[in-house]
């Protein structure tokens, strides 16, 4: 008998499991059960053999129409050409050379397994020398596969070069037949009110389907286990949070940010007014805040982060906002300068009493200035510190860091926010950021252990962005787009010309898509050819990830300042830029950039008075999938709608993050477009189990299972996180 912990080679072999634990990274019992079917294929189904990718590892279920045995023209030898379908009619091409006896198992009428690399010959899809397995047909006996496959669903499993769907369809019916039955790690009273059924009938049946009925059963039980599992993860994470200490930054009366807050020339939104009460409460806590603020591009962020900030600088601590790069550090230590004004200009001649110090620091700081900064946040004076990476290297301390707040965090790794957490003396309290909405499964998982605030209103002035998809094959569009411009130059306004890449000498890695006739639009080509052409005569600049970063940080002040009437540039001003002269934006092959992306981009126009116009320039078709994804954009300004888009038209990843935590993935069957009912009741269900035992002392199979399915790794992840 085996059990979850037992290694693979002593249940199939030392050969076997060595190839399982190389090529599939699954090394013992739990790893093979828990390695589902990513389909099931039935014998007459439809397969759209015709939608395989060239060059992807395909496994299809098919029934040989034809083959055909003839000798090469060029050279010594035969070809088999083995023609298989499905009961719709596509089909698909095998190839085998010098294989003749392969007509033993590949005839006529007889269903099979079919497993290979998809190439193209001659516009036909075909498998070169696939690996196969034949199904039993009646009174064939001459099958291997009869006890893998007796059922009437297949199970297709993700497979290698090296290890074929059956080989791992043999390893878990064998593993399957000695496995002790494991201790069932959700609650009793929990399984019978969400109506799931046993964990080793689960197993038994996702692997082994009897029926259709027995498949949605297993697929419930185990999707649902699988969220429990992450929420209680979550909820665990939080509530050590809570029980950590933090030193409280309360309001004070008659502090900065009441000064602030007097010198206001505008009023809050209520949004705004929501959040900041929120984030106020938070701070004023001894326990360390840790909160989400999404806000759609244009909300106003950075003002509430601001507020929080110098509520904390109120109470004698500083505060830390760490950006991505250093054109957005640069970005938000200026607009914050401008923001302050004199409150900003602690020390200096005729500042307020209640003023404090703002100081950048980045990689490209010249040392002297890098001197000056570092004695600034040590000695405190500095309340407010931005900066890039560079705020994580040793040497830089603070006098009392009582504030983390992170623009963008997506951006920045665990470790990277885990080493400026570590330069406070407690921890401090954090406010991440993300100008990228979030669906709400997404916030239920990836960001639950965290308190989420939403901004949704735009601040009183501003105007929607009109948003337009231009045809690239219309000539007359594209030179009334150019004419546009100019009309907007001439009106004192400025623009944006957003190119896939950079172009010259080297690339800048974005993808080339070998089915398209020209590579993707570059920075360096577009700017030329305007510069000779529709544009001729305006001022031009160019902006992009290889230029210095004096010359970026001088473009982007000069561009500010209005010395420069289009800026053509790569995606480095999706996110922070904010010049609110800016009023169109041209994104040049707009189908390569993704939904949220090109929603970032659009925000950084119409941030003045004056509204914005964003054109979304492209060669694909109106009613093809990029056609029609370009077309949503244009249809709304909503960036949480985009984002249920965005999660739609992609794949979903790892909830738990391991791009960052370097562990694969342990959610497999949930789907956080379409299990948004599952996450939701499984949240209901662990935040108080949770709440009432943090440990799960009086869970100990929920525990022990909680380590397995959520390994260390990914629970460290979540918690840095």
């Amino acid at each position: 008998m085996a059990n979850f912990d037992t290694r693979l080679s002593k249940v199939v072999g030392a050969k076997t499991a060595s190839a399982l634990s190389k090529n599939l990274g699954l090394s013992t019992v739990f790893d093979l059960l828990h390695h589902y079917p990513f389909r099931y294929a039935k014998r007459g189904e439809r397969t759209d053999l015709d939608a395989l990718e060239i060059g992807e590892h395909a496994t299809v279920v098919a029934q040989v129409r034809a083959v055909t045995n003839k000798p090469m023209r060029n050279r010594r030898g035969s070809m088999l050409e083995v023609i298989v379908s499905d009961d719709h009619g596509d089909s698909l091409t095998l190839t085998f050379f010098n294989q003749p006896w392969q007509t033993r198992y590949l005839r006529a009428g007889r269903w099979g397994l079919f497993s290979g690399k998809v190439t193209e010959f001659r516009g036909r899809r075909q498998l070169n020398g696939p690996e196969f397995r034949m199904l039993a047909d009646g009174d064939d006996d001459d099958s291997d596969m009869i006890e893998e496959f007796a059922g009437a669903l297949i199970p297709v499993y993700r497979a290698t070069g090296k290890v074929a769907t059956w080989i791992i369809a043999r390893c878990i019916r064998i593993t399957l037949d000695v496995l002790e039955p494991p201790p069932d790690p959700l609650p009793v009273q929990l399984r019978s009110r969400m109506g799931l059924t046993d964990y080793r009938k689960a197993l038994q049946a996702i692997h082994r389907p009897e029926s259709e009925q027995d498949l949605a059963a297993a697929r419930k039980r185990l999707k649902w286990q699988e969220a429990f599992f992450l929420q209680v993860a979550l909820g665990q994470r939080r509530a050590a949070a809570v029980d950590s200490p933090a030193v409280a930054r309360p309001a004070r009366e008659g502090g900065i940010l009441d000064s602030f807050d007097a010198k206001l020339p505008f009023t809050l939104t209520q949004g705004q007014r929501d959040v900041g009460a929120e984030i106020r409460d938070g701070l004023a806590q001894t326990h360390p805040m840790h909160r989400l603020l999404q806000g759609d591009v244009g909300s106003g962020k950075t003002l509430v982060s601001l507020r929080a900030m110098l509520q904390v600088i109120d109470s004698g601590g500083q505060a830390v906002l760490l950006a991505p790069t250093e054109v957005l550090a640069t970005q938000h230590y200026l607009t914050i300068v401008e923001q302050l004004g004199d409150l900003g200009r602690r020390g200096e001649l005729g500042a307020p009493e209640t003023a404090t110090g703002v100081a950048l620091l980045t990689g490209s700081l010249p040392a002297a200035a890098r001197r000056d900064t570092l004695a600034r946040v040590v000695d405190g004076t500095a309340g407010v510190v931005v900066g890039t990476h560079a705020l994580l290297y040793e040497g830089v301390e603070f006098a009392d860091l009582g504030l983390v707040v992170v623009d963008e965090q997506h951006r920045f790794g665990v470790e990277q926010r885990d080493a400026l957490r570590a330069k406070a003396s407690q921890p401090p309290h954090v406010l991440v950021m993300t100008a990228t909405p979030i669906p709400r499964t997404v916030a239920m998982t990836v960001y639950g252990d965290l308190d989420t605030s939403r901004l949704t209103e735009l601040p009183a002035g501003r105007k929607p962005i009109d948003t337009h998809v231009v045809p690239a094959q219309d000539q007359r569009w594209v030179a009334r787009m150019w004419q546009r411009l100019r009309e907007e130059a001439g009106k004192g306004h400025q623009s944006y010309v957003v190119c896939p890449r950079i172009g010259g000498d080297d690339d800048d890695g974005a993808p080339h898509d070998e089915t398209k006739r020209r590579p993707p639009l570059a920075v360096v080509d577009v700017a030329r050819e305007l510069e000779s052409g529709p544009l001729n005569g305006l001022r031009i600049g160019t902006l992009h990830g290889r230029l210095p970063a004096d010359d970026k940080d001088a473009l982007m002040r000069a561009f500010a300042a209005g010395k420069i009437d289009v800026l053509v540039s790569t995606t480095v001003i999706e996110v922070g830029v904010n010049v609110p002269n800016a009023t169109m934006m041209v994104i040049l092959d707009a189908e390569r950039f993704g939904v949220s992306q090109l929603h970032q981009l659009r925000g950084r126009i119409g941030r003045g008075s004056a509204g914005g116009l964003c054109l979304l320039v492209s060669e694909v078709p109106a009613a093809g999938p990029s056609g029609e994804r370009l077309a949503a954009v244009a249809s709304t300004t909503d960036g949480f709608r985009l984002a249920e888009l965005d999660l739609e038209q992609r794949r979903e990843g790892d909830v738990l993050g391991d791009s960052q935590s370097g562990a694969k993935s342990q959610v497999r069957l949930l789907s956080l477009l379409r299990d948004a009912d599952v996450i939701t009741a499984a949240r209901e269900e662990a935040m108080p189990l949770v709440m009432a035992d943090p440990s799960l002392a009086d869970h100990p199979q929920l525990a022990a299972a909680l380590t397995q399915l959520v390994p260390e790794d990914n629970a460290q992840y979540l918690e840095k996180s």
